[in-house]
């Protein structure tokens, strides 16, 4: 008998790629667009990696979790390796690069940990034997030695819904944060793109209220963008994007990355 259960729920890492090919020719330093994903679930990536998400490109590198340089292939993240899936990383950086001269390299590197809420990302709290914002400054170093921080793609908030008390003030939280975030980066015009939460939520009033606060917040940041996601689905668990709209996230971040420039 043929068994028709979906590899979807018995092989989360059936595609995963087998090996790592490490970085041996490493651009220019100025021809290095560097990216840091930085958030909660959706941008660690939950999505089921696919064959066409693991074909890796010469342009487009990451870090491995030892920290060393590597062409990327999907999944980027690798703080939870028993949830982590497919992110946005790839689509973004084949986007980029269909807009930028030949010359310039994407280096996309992963700081999102999973349940995390801003709170714990403006305090530097241990989340998921991850201390935050200390991993993210660290990434940024790792990053600025081999390239030059073009900008920031944050998604996060689904952990801030669960009550009103976290909501209400979550405009003044991103500006808290994001201004630590370009601190860190010595560029206080650092862009950062922003992605909505999906409207698929049990909770969607909460969602909605977060997505507000998210609008309010780049209406008065003139160097940060909001990524639309109304039309987005989820993966069946009314939480996170499924395989398709991960992809399409991506292309949405580096559209409006793009209008920064």
């Amino acid at each position: 008998m043929v068994s028709c259960k979906d590899p979807r729920k018995d092989g989360r890492t059936i595609n995963f790629p087998k090996q790592e090919i490490k970085v041996s020719n490493i651009p220019n330093k100025n021809n290095v667009w560097v990216f840091i994903m930085a958030g909660q679930s959706n941008m660690a990536g939950r999505g089921f990696v696919e064959p066409q998400d693991t074909i890796s490109n010469k342009r487009i590198l990451t870090i491995n979790k030892k920290g060393e340089l590597i062409y990327a292939k999907e999944p980027i993240h690798f703080y939870e390796p028993k949830m982590t899936g497919l992110d946005l990383g790839m689509s973004f950086s084949k986007s980029i690069l269909e807009k930028v001269p030949d010359s310039i390299s994407v280096l996309i590197i992963p700081t999102a940990v999973g349940g995390s809420s801003i709170e714990q990302w403006i305090k530097n709290s241990k989340h998921r034997n991850v201390e935050l914002f200390k991993n993210f400054k660290n990434k940024v170093e790792m990053g600025t030695s081999y390239g030059m921080l073009r900008g920031i793609l944050w998604h996060q908030g689904e952990s801030n819904t669960i009550e009103d008390s976290l909501i209400l003030n979550y405009d003044i939280n991103l500006s808290k944060l994001f201004s630590k975030f370009r601190v860190v980066s010595g560029n206080k015009n650092l862009p950062i793109i922003v992605g909505e939460l999906g409207s698929y939520s049990k909770n969607k009033e909460n969602w909605e209220k977060l997505n507000s606060k998210i609008s309010s917040y780049t209406k008065a940041d003139i160097n940060a963008s909001v990524v639309k996601t109304s039309d987005l689905t989820d993966r069946g668990d009314m939480l996170h994007f499924d395989s398709k709209s991960i992809r399409v996230l991506g292309r949405r971040y580096a559209e409006e990355f793009l209008k920064l420039e």
